[in-house]
Parts: C-alpha cells; structure tokens; sequence
C-alpha cells in the first residue's frame, strides 16, 4: 500500500510542472503582443494633446490637460439709452357690451333678416314677428278713442249751452256743474283712449325687431315658425360689440406705484395685446379704467385697457398677453442680461480690464426686459462685460477676446427694441466671418 501511494504521487509531479509552464508561455505572449503597441501611443501622446487643445496664443486651455491659458470669451459694450418699462399680464378680452335680442311681443316668427356672424347698425332690422293680431288692436283702439271723442264734442257743446241758459237765470247751477263733471270725465276717457292707441302702435312697431346696437350678431337661437313668447328666456340673437373693444387683466400691488402716478396724472398709457403665444402684435390701445379696490385673495387689481379694433382681430372672451408701457427710463445704462450672474455676494458681471484681463465688478439691477438689464450702479457707458466664457472666470483671469471691439456695432441712445447687443454682436461677427472665407 505505501509503495502504490507514492508511485502515484510521482506521476502528478510532472504534469503540475507542465501545466505551470503552459500558463507562464501565455502571459508572455500576451505581453510580448500588446507591449510595443501601447508604448508607441504613449509615445504619441503629447504632440496630439498640443496640437488638439492650443490657443492662438499657443497654450492650452484652461480644463484640458490641466495647462492654463487665456480664456476665450465674447463681449459687448454697456450703452447709454432710453428703456420702456413694460409690465406684462395675461388679459381677457371683453365686449364692449353685449346685448341678449328678445322679442318684448309674443307671436309666430315670420322673417329673420340678419345672417349669422354678420356686422349689423343700430336700427337694423333682424326679425318680425306677425304683425296682424297687434294691428287689429291698434284699429279697436283707434275706434273706442274716435267713439268717447264724439261724446266729449257733445258733452262740451251742452256745457256751452248752459251757460248762456244760467247766466238767464233759467237753469239751475246744479245742472250745469253736472255737465262740466261730464266734460272732465269725457276728457279723461278720452286720454285713456289716446294712451290705449299708443300703446298698440308701440307693440305693432315692437313686432319688428331691430339691433339695439352696433355689433357683431351671433348665431341665431330661434328660427322662423317658431312661436315667441314675450321676454322669452330664449334669445332671438346676441349682438356684441367689439369696436371698440376692451380687455381686462390684473397687476400685483407691489407694481401699481408706477402706473398709478402715471395715469392719475391724465397720461394716456399704451397697452399692447399680443397673442396666447406672446410672439405677435395683434392692437394697440390704451389703458382706460381701473377697478377701485384690491381683490384680497390674489394680492391684484383690476385694469381695463381700450382698443379700436378697427381690423377686427379681437375677439370677446380671447386670452391675450398685455404688455402695459408705464414709464419710459431716460438715458440709463444698459447692459446685456447675458452678462449678469449672481453670486453669493450678490449680482456681478465680468468687465474687460484692458485687453487681456477681466474684474469682478459688482452691480446694482434695475429692470430688465430679458435682453437688456438697467444698471444703476457698478458699469458706465462703454465698459465691456463677457456674455459667453463665464464659467472658467475669476477675477484678474487672462482672456482672449473672439469677438474685437469693432465687430460690436454702438446702440445709439435711443428707444431700444429688437435686437439686443447679443444679437449684434453675433451678426457682426457672422458678417466678419463671410468677409474672411471671402
């Protein structure tokens, strides 16, 4: 038994050294494959990390490969200039009034002669009801009023008589008297009698349904045959009128100081309706009413703003965007909003120190219309601020402008609306580019 176990373990021996040397032959190979390549990329490195990642100045980049550098940046120039304070509110557009046409007679509806949707005058006619039945009334009428003014012609004939009859002493005052009560009773007959006519000529000419107002007319609600009922809950048609038209919206509290002065002082304010969307002018008007009372629950006030409506482009009950022009600041400094930040110091912009360097300037904001920001403290007309490149800023870092002073046209004092010094920039430098490929 001893010798078998140790005849056995001789013969494992060798496959053990065997399998071990198997094993060393494949990690060398491995190495020997892969060694060479891996050298010569390392070897490759450095010139394409140079080549890929310099500068005009020749260095690299801040943030690639950890070499420092100036810091590309676009600027723009703070100018001097006129700034429209608008403030902006989501309105309602509202007729001017709006009239429910009912019919103030009962009968059957005979003729409709507006078309739905169409632009109707005070005093057109819309519809008739049938006239017949109110003219049979007025002509009753006219006969009672004809029949009681013959009595009061012979009542007022025997009062002229007994006169003459009593100043002879041959009547008694009793008689007379008796007949001047009779011709004060006729008279009263017969203005009842008047009233009477009047009244069936007035409802003979209410069978006729005319606009009440200037307006558009809605879709008709009744159509012809149909039976109408005095002051019928159903309405014949509703006019509004949308020239002019109105529109309604509100201003939180904490921004009435401004318009309130303005418009108590008789200033026509000017409100534009836009569009749902805010990109399309639809009319101009003014600002025409205010409510008088703040509603609690919302912190707001209520304004009423006019319009012409002349091309009819707005319609009652539309959503529009107001943008209400309060005040216009005079010869303030303004500077690109795409150049503000803000920090735990609080707001600051980077200005050009010279050519090559930039400073922290910290700044007092005023308002802003999303292009153009009012600086009232911290930057004069003329200083440069980085609108792009901010992020690897600090203050006194090196820079290399893209964008040269001259590629930034001068905003021109003036009222600045349409595009900003961000997008003027970006054209010039787009124009200098087609120049150069030129």
């Amino acid at each position: 038994m001893v010798d078998h176990s140790m005849q056995s373990s001789a013969s494992r021996s060798p496959r053990r050294w065997l399998f071990g040397l198997l094993v060393l032959l494949v990690i060398a190979g491995v190495c020997w494959k892969f060694w060479p390549t891996g050298a010569a990329q390392k070897e490759g490195a450095g010139p394409k990390v140079v080549a890929g990642h310099t500068g005009k100045s020749g260095g690299m980049r801040p943030g690639f490969g950890g070499a420092t550098g100036p810091v590309p940046v676009r600027v723009a120039p703070a100018v001097k200039g006129d700034f429209p304070l608008y403030y902006k509110a989501l309105g309602t557009v509202t007729a001017l009034n709006t009239i429910n046409v009912r019919s103030r007679v009962g009968g059957e509806l005979i003729k409709i002669s507006f078309e739905e949707g169409q632009m109707v005058k005070a005093g057109d006619l819309l519809a008739e009801i049938d006239p017949r039945p109110y003219q049979n009334a007025l002509l009753q009428a006219e006969g009672t009023l004809l029949q009681n003014q013959a009595q009061l012609k012979n009542a007022q004939v025997d009062v002229e008589r007994y006169r003459g009859l009593f100043k002879e002493d041959s009547i008694a005052k009793q008689t007379l008297d008796t007949a001047e009560a009779l011709v004060g009773q006729y008279l009263g007959t017969v203005k009842t009698n008047q009233a009477a006519v009047n009244d069936a000529k007035l409802n003979l000419e209410f069978t006729r349904i005319r606009a009440p107002i200037t307006g558009r007319v809605g879709l008709r609600q009744l159509d012809v045959g149909n039976l109408v009922a005095a002051n019928d809950t159903t309405a014949l048609a509703i006019i509004t009128q949308t020239q002019p038209i109105s529109v309604a919206f509100t201003l939180p509290e904490n921004s009435l100081d401004v318009v309130l002065a303005r418009y108590r002082t008789g200033a026509k304010l000017p409100a534009e309706a836009w569009d749902r969307s805010d990109t399309k002018l639809q009319a101009t008007g003014v600002l025409q009413s205010l409510d008088n009372q703040i509603d609690t629950t919302t912190g707001t006030l209520k304004f009423k703003a006019r319009y012409e409506n002349r091309d009819q482009t707005l319609f009652p009950n539309q959503f529009v965007n107001v943008h209400l022009l309060a005040d216009t600041l005079k010869g303030v400094v303004l500077a690109p909003s795409a150049a503000i930040q803000f920090g735990t110091n609080g707001t600051f912009a980077y200005a050009l120190d010279g050519d090559k360097k930039v400073t922290i300037r910290q700044l007092k904001v005023g308002a802003s219309d999303g292009l153009n920001t009012v600086i009232t403290e911290g930057l004069a007309p003329g200083d440069r601020v980085v609108l792009e490149g901010t992020d690897r800023l600090k203050d006194g870092s090196e820079v290399e402008v893209v964008n040269s002073p001259e590629d930034v046209p001068t905003t021109p004092t003036g009222h600045l609306q349409g595009k900003s010094a961000v997008d003027a920039s970006e054209a010039a430098a787009a124009d200098k580019a087609k120049k150069g490929g030129a």
